[in-house]
């Protein structure tokens, strides 16, 4: 059997990074993209690579939650229209599709919640909410590539889940309504 010396050491450090990347993000940002979702009549998600997959995830909890949501790229999504909601993620926020979709997004007059590492980004100047993950420089051979960014995003938006959870007065069982009964 092979020896697994980097996994555990990989586990601890990610755990403990995450915990600090999301220690400090700014919690009026995250009240002000609650507010933005809370007023929002359609929310559209949209990211590329591992980031859109984080982004899926997230609007499939959306859909439990009872908020009309699509996931930009789909073949069955709806046209975004003025006050609809786009929630960009993006770790570079620079990501050619996601900052393409960020000026449409504006200019269809659309709010736009973008949750990046780079607060100077293509993505965060057209956003009305920017949500900083300050992954700062990782350990490359432990938390390759986007991980850190990808890993926190996903746990930033479960912690969204459950303030939105709070705030429409939804719970567990009437999500489960909500959830696909073919898969």
């Amino acid at each position: 059997m092979k020896d697994c010396s980097r996994f555990d050491p990989a586990i601890s450090y990610i755990g403990e990074r995450l915990t600090a990347i999301l220690d400090n993000v700014d919690r009026v940002r995250i009240a002000e993209a609650v507010n933005l979702f809370m007023k929002a009549p359609r929310i559209f998600i949209y990211g590329t690579g591992r980031s859109g997959l984080v982004g899926k995830a997230f609007a499939i909890r959306l859909v439990h939650l009872g908020f009309q949501t699509f996931v930009i790229g789909e073949t069955i999504t709806a046209p975004v229209q003025k006050n609809d909601l786009v929630v960009l993620i993006s770790g570079s926020g620079e990501t050619i599709p996601v900052a393409m979709t960020a000026e449409i997004a504006r200019r269809l007059g659309a709010k736009i919640v973008s949750i990046t590492a780079n607060p100077e980004s293509h993505t965060a100047r057209f956003a009305d909410v920017v949500i900083i993950l300050d992954t700062g420089e990782g350990d490359a051979d432990l938390a390759p590539l986007g991980t850190l960014f990808e890993s926190s995003a996903w746990v930033l938006l479960d912690g969204l889940v459950a303030e939105l959870m709070a705030r429409t007065g939804e719970d567990e069982e009437n999500m489960k309504e909500r959830h696909a009964t073919l898969e």
